[in-house]
């Protein structure tokens, strides 16, 4: 997805970030605060939820967000219940949403999952998710109308609820533990290793073999000892135009002596070094190789980008002030991008080299979709009495996750 359009419908566009609808889409604080006088935002919300707006639906987080404010505008469940019967996006975001309501208490959203979890075509993944957070007797009871349902089908999740509870019952056999492959280089050291590495007549798959065993190794290989690894890296790319498998689990264990070398890399042309290189620089790279950081974090926008800058915002944080340049792409980051999952590493980047307006942002992230925004707003948001009544509502709403409950109750111990 990006930010023009959807690749499963090319004419969904996210709205314009000036508006409650593209700021609900985006899950911003701001969004939820001003929802709560707008009377658009019944079906905005409902829109939201129908349409799943994530940009990245296994890391951008929504559910919590759209749970809390179907229930803090006192919004009718019925039409969240009906879209359970939808397509796949939209049938996790209602089952998602109904969930973490009944966590809270609602009769109406469990008996909906229930009922769903009886006779819904997707009932295996509600199931699954409903017995990982409600309290067993919530769910128990399902057995015999899921053994019904069980009859040609078996789950694949066996080593979770509902089927560790009910795997006697349902005489449900467990696949036999698939392990990592057992290291076969585990009796070279690590001179020979390198060795073979090295060796022009070693198969790509066999270097990948010897790159992995080094990464693997416990206790692991002091940078000395893997520094002629420096000067083979150029060499370990791969057919497919990416690097070696192995190759940069391997690097990282050089840490900082591989900063010389990267500073090399990164001029090399080749996608996959520069990569390599960049990763390498924005963990370790000092004062001289800003530039370098900075020209990335440029060029990701440039490129239309959506997603990628969550390392380099965190890398930039470590140089203060002197990555001056970047604060304004990082303000529109923040403001703009719908990739939410790295929202944290713009506060964190602007915290440390500009933080000044961040007061308010703070607080307004005190509503945000990403529980870490939420532990950053949690901690820093300037003490008020708007900001003592939203964290008592954090630490007490059962839709909350505990990580951000239990900071908020923490927080407010220390103002008090």
């Amino acid at each position: 997805m990006s930010e023009g359009a959807d690749g499963a419908d090319e004419d969904w566009r996210y709205a314009p970030v000036t508006t409650l609808e593209g700021l609900l889409q985006r899950g911003r604080g701001l969004g939820a605060i001003l929802a709560a006088d707008d009377p658009q935002a019944p079906g905005l919300v409902y829109a939201c939820i129908r349409r799943d707006c994530r940009w990245d639906t296994l890391v951008d987080e929504r559910h919590h967000y759209l749970a809390r404010l179907v229930r803090d505008l006192e919004l009718p469940l019925a039409p969240v219940t009906a879209l359970l019967e939808g397509g796949p996006v939209e049938h996790e975001s209602a089952s998602e949403v109904l969930r973490l309501h009944a966590l809270a208490g609602s009769g109406e959203a469990r008996e909906a999952l229930r009922a769903y979890i009886r006779d819904g075509e997707r009932w295996m993944s509600v199931l699954e998710s409903v017995a990982g957070s409600w309290p067993v007797a919530d769910w128990d009871d399902l057995l015999e109308p899921v053994r019904a349902r069980l009859v040609g089908e078996e789950p694949e999740l066996l080593g979770q609820e509902p089927w560790l509870r009910w795997r006697d019952q349902l005489g449900l056999v467990a696949p036999p533990t698939v392990g990592r492959k057992p290291d076969a280089l585990a009796g070279l050291d690590t001179g020979p290793l390198l060795a073979l590495i090295a060796d022009p007549g070693t198969s790509e798959g066999d270097r990948s073999d010897a790159l992995w065993s080094l990464a693997r190794r416990s206790p692991r290989p002091s940078p000395g000892s893997l520094a002629p690894l420096l000067a083979l890296v150029p060499s370990l790319g791969a057919r497919d135009g990416r690097e070696i498998s192995g190759l940069r689990r391997a690097v990282t264990l050089l840490g900082a002596t591989a900063v010389p070398a990267a500073r090399d890399w990164a001029g090399s042309g080749e996608r996959w070094l520069t990569a390599l290189a960049l990763d390498v620089l924005a963990a370790h790279g000092e004062l001289q190789d800003l530039p370098v950081l900075l020209a990335e974090f440029q060029a990701l926008r440039s490129r239309h980008e959506w997603c990628g800058y969550k390392d380099l915002a965190l890398a930039l944080a470590r140089f203060g002030p002197a990555a001056a340049e970047a604060v304004p792409l990082l303000r529109l980051l923040w403001l703009r991008n719908p990739h939410s999952y790295e929202r944290a590493s713009y506060m964190t980047a602007l915290a440390a080299i500009d933080p000044s307006g961040l007061g308010q942002v703070y607080v307004q992230s005190l509503w945000d979709c990403e529980s870490d925004v939420r532990l950053l707003a949690v901690a820093s948001a300037p003490d008020g009495p708007r900001v003592r009544e939203r964290l008592a509502g954090l630490r007490d709403d059962p839709i909350e996750c505990p990580e951000v409950r239990a900071a908020a109750a923490e927080r407010l111990a220390a103002l008090n």
